[in-house]
């Protein structure tokens, strides 16, 4: 195995935030929305949960041979820009959705192939990710888990035991010492170790851990004519691999550092309508195309925030009066986020459909709209204002790494409730067409 597979092995899974620089902020009154990104910038917007599972399924594509940890680096770009000159399409360096969708589901079929199943291992207390078709043979003792294939080329193994006084370095010796194991690669880290290398004609890849005197390692061996299935397989196993899962505490997802999302303007005087969560907690807020905002008020309640802008002349209010929101077709205009548009900021309108959730009562909408859609107004087929869109990801034990957004409606009547409140006299009529009137907005954390 070469190594710079054992490198992507040895930090696979690890969850390191990039860092975002400040974006500068257009002149305040200037039109043109701001200039485009490159694939790296564009990159850095995404959650780190979302950097890492492309990381992941470029690796099962074949395309990517790097690290698993959601930083961006030049080997992702060129990955990206493989992956799409193999698919046929224009080698930007990033994903539109509908290039995200054919990586996904290229690596769900790959996945499916060799039955790639999460498991946590009742003997080890390990979680691990097991090709459940490739290894389909399994047997549990007191010191561990093993799986195989039919014929023994392939072989995984968990195993434990209780070891006083040992050190990682220790232990690494200890493996390096087992009979006939040639080492290629070694890698001594503070909490863990890797070793790769052929062991009697064999590839193998080993990972150890030990906490509170309990040794936990990680075995993959098999034959070298089946590396060309492997090698993916194992970089996702050893991105999957938790020698010691901890409970974690269930919770919301960490923030971008830099989160665009959808503003509705609401009255001529500057009035912009967003999604509170998309503006909670911003260092500063920028609308595209007029510079900073203020951020008037904020409600929990009805879950959405008033900013303003200063200065800027013939502002579009979208009508918000007279519309109510109830099931049926929908269209959605918002400024979808730049890894969904190459870096650039067209405001755009999507097709949906508006469902009654069952058990509470909401509007659920199907199919979400792109990131950077949350707080997108949605009209129905008169024009009639509808609600607000927002975009959720769904709240789980542990991180949500990749998990996709939910979107559900802020309703019209909530919208006029909450304008009502903070003074903002609203606009009464319809429209056919609200790109005049939605902006994007830029939120930037610490």
């Amino acid at each position: 195995m070469r190594s710079m597979l054992a490198a992507t092995l040895i930090v696979a899974g690890a969850a390191t935030l990039a860092a975002h620089g400040a974006h500068a902020a257009p002149k305040q009154t200037a039109a043109a929305p701001p200039a485009a990104q490159t694939p790296s910038e564009t990159a850095k917007t995404l959650a780190q949960g979302e950097r890492q599972a492309i990381q992941s399924d470029l690796a099962w594509t074949g395309d990517y041979n790097g690290l698993i940890n959601g930083e961006v680096s030049d080997r992702m770009i060129a990955a990206i820009k493989q992956f799409q000159t193999n698919q046929g399409h224009k080698p930007t360096g990033v994903l539109n959705p509908q290039e995200r969708g054919q990586l996904a589901e290229a690596a769900r079929k790959l996945q499916a192939s060799v039955g790639w199943k999460l498991i946590s291992d009742p003997v080890t207390g390990a979680r691990i990710g097991v090709p459940t078709r490739l290894v389909p043979q399994q047997a549990s003792d007191a010191n561990g888990t093993r799986w195989s294939s039919s014929t023994g080329t392939i072989q995984v193994a968990l195993s434990r035991r209780k070891e006083a006084d040992v050190s990682i370095a220790k232990l690494a010796e200890q493996e390096k010492k087992e009979p006939g194991r040639k080492i290629e690669y070694s890698a001594i880290k503070p909490d863990f170790f890797v070793l790769s290398g052929t062991q009697n004609q064999k590839k193998f890849y080993i990972r150890g851990s030990f906490k509170d005197a309990e040794v936990r390692i990680l075995t993959v061996l098999y034959d070298q004519a089946t590396e060309g299935t492997m090698q993916p397989v194992v970089v996702a196993m050893s991105s999957a691999y938790n020698p010691f899962p901890g409970g974690v505490q269930a919770g919301p997802p960490p923030r971008k550092k830099v989160e665009y999302s959808t503003g509705t303007i609401v009255s001529s005087e500057g009035a912009i309508l967003a999604d509170r969560e998309a503006v909670e907690g911003c260092l500063s807020i920028v609308v595209a195309g007029y510079g900073p905002a203020d951020l008037v008020d904020r409600s929990k309640e009805h879950e959405l925030a008033l900013l303003r802008i200063y200065g800027a002349s013939e502002l579009k209010p979208l009508p918000i009066g007279g519309g109510a929101a109830k099931a049926g077709a929908v269209e959605i205009t918002g400024v979808a986020d730049p890894q969904s548009q190459g870096g650039g900021a067209a405001v755009t309108t999507v097709k949906a459909q508006l469902t009654v959730a069952g058990t509470t009562g909401g509007l659920v909408v199907t199919p979400p709209p792109s990131l950077g859609f949350s707080g997108a107004p949605a009209r129905d087929a008169e024009g009639r204002f509808a609600g607000l869109t927002t975009l959720r990801l769904p709240l789980v034990a542990g991180v949500a790494d990749g998990a996709a957004a939910q979107a559900t409606l802020i309703t019209a009547d909530t919208v006029r409730s909450y304008l009502t409140g903070v003074g903002v006299k609203q606009a009464e009529g319809t429209t056919k067409d609200a790109k005049a009137s939605v902006v994007r907005v830029i939120c930037v954390r610490k």
